[in-house]
């Protein structure tokens, strides 16, 4: 538990994290918060004023965390292999925290508390397709395409529904493959 004197907002967030990673997004309640952070839940509004604007804050954190991730795993790669290293660490961050994922709506960017860091998230993922050439409509066009295909396959892998014995990766190399040869044509 933290203690009273010592909650500030990012220590609310990092709570509501943690519920959010054991319970999922419908198990983050300004209340559950409190708990975990030893205050009466009045004493939440000090730092956050209601529970939307706590799961926007949630959001934002996600969102930082997936930019970093993505980050990562590009950083100093270009071409087919920035693509291919950002695609499996998308994979990977979904199938490893699918409840967090979960806590980042459709549509960050409209969004008043979320929309800058999904702007960051979104520019990794413009810079990473830059070495095709693609700018404007068709660096939106190739990003959802992206997006598309990675949100859907691993947001499927993580709730289990792929039940036939063949490999994932497998399934997911073709499709990055397929991606690849996509961004190729467009070049």
């Amino acid at each position: 538990m933290v203690a009273r004197n010592r909650l500030t907002p990012a220590k609310v967030v990092d709570a509501a994290l943690d519920l959010v990673d054991e319970h999922g997004v419908e198990g983050l309640t300004l209340a559950a918060v409190a708990t975990r952070t030893g205050v009466a839940a009045p004493s939440l509004y000090k730092h956050v004023a209601s529970l939307a604007e706590l799961r926007a804050h949630v959001g934002v954190r996600v969102l930082e965390n997936m930019t970093e991730w993505f980050t990562d795993a590009v950083l100093g790669l270009s071409g087919d292999e920035a693509v291919t290293a950002l695609m499996h660490a998308y994979r990977a961050y979904v199938v490893r925290h699918p409840k967090r994922y979960s806590a980042v709506p459709v549509d960050p960017l409209h969004d008043e508390i979320q929309g800058a860091a999904g702007r960051k998230l979104m520019e990794v993922m413009f810079a990473t397709l830059r070495g095709y050439g693609l700018e404007g409509s068709e660096a939106v066009h190739a990003t959802r395409r992206l997006r598309v295909i990675v949100h859907g396959f691993a947001s499927i892998e993580a709730e289990g529904g792929f039940g036939l014995p063949e490999g994932l990766d497998d399934t997911y190399d073709q499709l990055i493959r397929m991606y690849l040869d996509d961004l190729r044509g467009k070049s």
